[in-house]
């Protein structure tokens, strides 16, 4: 269903959360998106409790921790057990990075073009001697053969991005892990760039790790976000950055014997950032209630919309033809003009893309509409042409 077909009434009425719009024409959600206005009340709450009364808040805000660790497992298609909340992705990549049982000789693959997060963990694995090979792409786009043309017997993992976060690209989850594990290894995923806007399903497609911050497409503060580990194999990998909270009886600070928990909040060693927390909660409660399924078809819709009007002003998107293969990433060059000039002249006319990959890289989300995208569209052809 395209953006004609669809009401906007439930878009507008999304729109009244995101106090960004009376100040910009915000596109730039693949990098630091704005929070909603729900979230910022949470924020606000939370400072409020914390100032004015220390830690007499302490029960309500674990209680909260536990209701969005429940969205979060909503969200992926996992159970609670299995959802730690983070601070950033580059968490979540680390405990799988640090805490696999990695032998001399052993080699995990990736891809190029990926975020220096999912590629720098697994390069300082050279210290324990194992191998990190690199499966050439052009910006993101690669086959399975491809990649699977980089295992051998002594592959233990990939790890990649979901959606790439130069052009957007979309990898096919679900074919990715029966490759992976037709081969004996494990998948890794970064959902930053999707998480919240494409839909997943961990259990039906197969992912063993999954990590993501809220701070972009799921319009949540920087600071809290998810870590999703199969149930199965929460044993496999040694627990890294343990502490009071990641034991059994958590209160009984005397009782120092205590055995390390048998779910995914093992990973949450010390105290939780509950204001982060909370209002990551209020930005996921609010797309849970649209539906993630209903959420990418209006992204899929604004992606094509906005790629026709660049092409018609003589942009070459670089982004995916694709449908399955696009997301909320659309990435566009123009000849006459660098990007980064293309950035900081729509910045001057109140609209805000990025540059990335000596491209201009646009994400609208959800509440994005006409007004806006003829703003950009203006904004771009002004400097262009």
């Amino acid at each position: 269903m395209l953006l004609e077909e669809q009401t906007d009434t439930i878009w507008d009425r999304f729109r009244t959360q995101m106090p960004i719009t009376e100040k910009w024409a915000f596109f730039d959600h693949a990098a630091v998106a704005p929070i909603t206005r729900n979230a910022q009340t949470a924020l606000h709450q939370w400072a409020d409790q914390a100032t004015f009364g220390a830690m007499q808040g302490w029960g309500q805000w674990r209680k909260q921790t536990e209701e969005v660790r429940k969205l979060g497992a909503t969200l992926v298609g996992a159970r609670a057990e299995e959802i730690a909340l983070i601070h950033s992705t580059t968490e979540g990549i680390n405990f799988v990075a640090e805490g696999f049982p990695w032998k001399a000789g052993d080699n995990v693959v990736t891809l190029s073009g990926e975020f220096p997060t999912n590629y720098i963990p697994w390069r300082e694995l050279k210290s324990k001697r194992v191998e990190l090979r690199v499966v050439p792409t052009d910006r993101g786009r690669v086959s399975l053969t491809e990649i699977e043309e980089a295992f051998d017997d002594r592959t233990r993992l990939l790890t990649l991005s979901w959606v790439n976060y130069i052009s957007g690209w979309r990898h096919d989850l679900a074919a990715l892990s029966e490759m992976v594990h037709r081969r004996g290894a494990y998948l890794m995923v970064d959902a930053i760039q999707g998480l919240g806007v494409l839909p997943v399903d961990v259990e039906a497609m197969g992912i063993d790790f999954l990590a993501a911050d809220g701070h972009k497409w799921l319009l949540g503060p920087e600071g809290a976000g998810y870590f999703y580990i199969k149930q199965d194999l929460l044993n496999l990998l040694r627990p890294v950055m343990t502490g009071w909270n990641s034991v059994e009886e958590t209160w009984s600070f005397d009782k120092l014997d205590r055995e390390i928990k048998q779910d995914a909040s093992r990973y949450e060693g010390g105290t939780a950032n509950h204001g982060l927390i909370s209002a990551l909660g209020e930005s996921v409660k609010l797309q849970l209630e649209i539906g993630v399924d209903q959420i990418e078809q209006r992204m899929l819709a604004l992606n094509e919309r906005i790629r026709a009007r660049l092409e018609q002003i003589g942009g070459d998107v670089l982004s995916p033809k694709k449908f399955e293969n696009r997301s909320g990433i659309i990435s566009v060059q123009f000849r006459s003009q660098d990007s980064t000039d293309i950035q900081r002249c729509c910045r001057d006319l109140g609209v805000l893309v990025n540059s990335r990959g000596g491209a201009i890289r646009i994400s609208p989300h959800i509440y994005t509409n006409n007004e806006e995208i003829n703003r950009l569209i203006d904004a771009i052809e002004s400097t262009v042409h």
